[in-house]
């Protein structure tokens, strides 16, 4: 399983515009039924706003590298069944999870904002997530208060 990953690792081609493989892999997560020309666009618009927001300093691509490494959780808890009970065990969490964990709860967090359009949403999150606000950023703070509050059984974790 470990293998498929790094075959999947080589196989992404950095996004056009940035020359990024972490974004050309959020694109990938925010594309819905194969239409990776829209979820380009709405990626790119929304990269466009930022541009526009900050005045180009600093550049969209760095406003949303700040945006993923703020979200990113450091901890999560898991259910583990021991003895019949099942306890919420927190757990350190890899790279690779972090980062898709990010992607999706940004991508929650806009989507779940209407009246606008998805770009706008989406530039919005981002520029919130940079500036440690945000949707994202709650649900991140909450999965780390549920961990904190399970430490207790943190020796559960094996």
């Amino acid at each position: 399983m470990a293998g498929s990953w790094t075959r999947s690792e080589e196989q992404l081609k950095p996004d056009p515009r940035y020359g990024s493989k972490v974004l050309a892999r959020f694109i990938n997560c925010v594309m819905q039924h194969g239409k990776k020309a829209v979820a380009e666009r709405i990626v790119y618009e929304a990269f466009d706003m930022i541009e526009q927001r900050t005045k180009g300093s600093p550049t969209a691509l760095e406003i949303f590298e700040k945006a993923l490494e703020r979200v990113r959780p450091e901890v999560e808890v898991r259910s583990r069944r021991v003895g019949g009970a099942n306890y919420q065990v927190p757990m350190n969490v890899n790279r690779k999870r972090q980062q898709s964990l990010a992607f999706r709860w940004i991508l929650e967090a806009a989507r779940s904002e209407k009246g606008k359009r998805m770009c706008e949403r989406l530039g919005k999150e981002l520029m919130d997530a940079s500036n440690g606000e945000g949707k994202a950023i709650q649900t991140r703070e909450q999965v780390h208060r549920m961990a904190e509050a399970n430490r207790a059984f943190a020796h559960f974790a094996w």
